[in-house]
């Protein structure tokens, strides 16, 4: 039995959690300055500059890097937590029977 399994209230706040963060990597690789300009030029910003200075770019590349491994992370520990909790519903339907 794993330790997730005595957890089963885990899974709905970490599914928030995972949202919140999508959302955050999301506006935060929209941010990022592109080979193109990125989509930072569409929005009214000059493409070949990046609004948070010169060195912005190596910033939010590690940034998003760190926020995509907590959010793939995150995701794989949910799975689990929500297989655990799937898993413990069939064994009582299964002893019932």
């Amino acid at each position: 039995m794993t330790v997730l399994a005595f957890w089963p209230w885990l899974a709905p706040p970490l599914n928030f959690f995972l949202i919140v963060l999508g959302m955050f990597l999301i506006l935060l690789v929209l941010i990022q300055k592109g080979k193109g300009g990125g989509l930072i030029g569409a929005l009214g910003g000059t493409g070949g500059s990046s609004p948070f200075g010169s060195r912005a770019g190596d910033t939010f590349t590690r940034i998003t890097i760190y926020v995509a491994c907590v959010w793939l992370l995150l995701t794989m520990i949910e799975v689990r937590a929500i297989q655990s909790t799937a898993g413990q519903g069939q064994s009582t339907i299964i002893l019932q029977r």
